[in-house]
């Protein structure tokens, strides 16, 4: 008996796609003054728009925009009467919610599950929280009179677009600061309805603005001198780039970059919670804090791996819109690329490799889930960040075995551990160089716990209470450094 799902996609009118999007300046759209872009869609490899393209004057103008209206209004404005703009945009972010899940979907290749069960609604809840914050920075912990920075430089990556920006928007215009985003090249589709968002809540003009754009344009954001504080998430090498770029300067930094996470399946570990856990982390999850290595006690690694198989065949690979897809296309041809190498640098190396026999479509950017097996802590896939859907497989005998081969990375941004031991979780966890450790869960987020990496993972945190101290001045002179 046939028991596989009929297809069930989503409608694609949902998302309102226009034939072109213009930069988003001083509360204006507005055409850019490069060549523009096309915006596609990873799984079909169709165009999905024209988007306008930031020139270097168009930065100038952006941060401009910003530093006015941070001089005569928002930096004026009461905390209440900012947070009832947050609110104001919250609100509508979810009253439009499944128009931007469609949306993300297409313009990022995520399935529509993830965007809208988990995309749309934490942008919403960071939002929200950062609302809250408002008119309390005062009893935030850091310091009695907490004053903004000036113009905030937000340059965000493609994994999680709307999230992202939400994460970085929130936390900003909550403590007084202004805008300026520069999305992803591949994914700023989202980004600029959210720039129509804030126009539909009536947030004065230059708060927040949209350029988007390649690399260079978040270059010259970054460099511009009119900009006081610069948050990235993106690659680690663009990361020390801008480390560079800063140095000296007494600009604010903060950056959330590369990961190399790592599940830790001990021999007392819920199995089948485990397997669900580790396919969430690898093959399901498109970017933020992903699992590419496991780590497995030996006693058990036959019988995991046995049913981690069994699961990562049933995952339903294709279109990102269909509710029934569980991994969706690969974002970019490029990063597509990125990926069949490293997978192939495994096979070089070495390790067994086993892939899913799920059929692919014939377009798109699509990568089945792939696992590896006999994987030295030397090879390729288990120290390059691979940001698909592979798994590098590693083995261990002791606890102090298994920490070690965690921390034996350049990276920290997250890892997981399995065991039904309370006090070998803790142990574990106090000895693990990660940002973010979860116990027996993965990939579990909110706005009210901070988030952020060691190592190569980054600097500074977001989220919670802790991460308003990256957009806060509590010094006496106001703020400007």
């Amino acid at each position: 008996m046939d028991w596989s799902y009929d297809p069930a996609p989503e409608s694609r009118e949902i998302a309102n796609l226009k034939p072109s999007y213009q930069l988003f300046v001083d509360g204006r759209f507005t055409d850019g003054g490069s060549e523009p872009t096309k915006s596609v869609d990873p799984a079909t490899e169709e165009v999905l728009a024209e988007v306008g393209t930031a020139s270097e004057s168009d930065v100038d103008t952006a941060v401009q925009a910003a530093r006015r209206a941070y001089d005569r209004v928002w930096s004026r404005m009461p905390g209440a009467e900012r947070a009832k703009y947050l609110f104001r945009i919250a609100r509508i972010v979810q009253q439009r919610a499944r128009e931007l899940a469609v949306l993300e979907s297409l313009d990022n290749g995520k399935p529509i599950r993830e965007s809208r069960d988990v995309d749309v609604p934490a942008a919403a809840a960071q939002l929200f929280h950062h609302a809250g914050w408002a008119d309390k920075l005062g009893y935030a912990g850091h310091g009695p009179d907490p004053r903004p920075l000036g113009v905030a430089g937000a340059v965000i990556g493609w994994n999680f677009p709307l999230l992202t920006a939400a994460a970085k928007i929130g936390p900003a215009l909550a403590c007084g600061n202004t805008v300026v985003l520069k999305p992803a090249e591949t994914t700023p589709l989202t980004a600029l309805v959210l720039a129509e968002i804030c126009q539909q809540a009536q947030l004065p003009p230059g708060v927040v603005n949209v350029l988007p754009g390649g690399g260079g344009v978040g270059a010259a954001l970054v460099a511009h001198p009119g900009v006081d504080k610069v948050a990235f998430t993106g690659c680690t090498e663009v990361g020390k780039q801008i480390q560079r770029t800063l140095a000296g300067t007494g600009r604010r930094l903060t950056l959330e970059l590369g990961g190399k996470g790592a599940n830790i399946a001990f021999d007392d570990a819920p199995i089948d919670q485990a397997v669900e856990g580790i396919v969430n982390g690898a093959f399901v999850n498109q970017g933020r804090a992903r699992c590419d290595r496991l780590l497995v006690q030996e006693s058990i690694a036959d019988e995991l791996l046995d049913r981690l198989r069994a699961r990562a065949a049933a995952l339903r690979v294709g279109d990102p819109l269909d509710r029934n897809t569980d991994v969706g296309a690969i974002n970019s041809r490029d990063r597509l690329e990125r990926i069949t190498q490293l997978a192939d640098a495994g096979d070089a190396e070495g390790a067994q490799r086993w892939t899913s026999p799920c059929p692919l479509p014939q377009r798109g950017f699509f990568f089945a889930p792939t696992v590896f097996t006999d994987v030295s802590p030397a090879m390729r896939i288990a120290r390059e960040e691979i940001f698909g859907p592979v798994l590098a497989v590693l083995t261990f005998r002791t606890p102090e075995e298994a920490v070690a081969k965690a921390n034996n990375t350049p990276y920290g941004l997250s890892a997981g551990i399995w065991t039904e031991k309370g006090s070998r979780s803790l142990w574990v966890a106090q000895r693990l160089r990660a940002g973010v450790v979860w116990a027996n869960t993965y990939n579990r987020f909110d706005p009210t716990a901070p988030f952020g990496g060691y190592q190569e993972s980054g600097l500074g945190r977001e989220g919670g209470r802790e991460g308003l101290a990256a957009y806060l001045a509590v010094d006496d002179d106001g703020g400007r450094r």
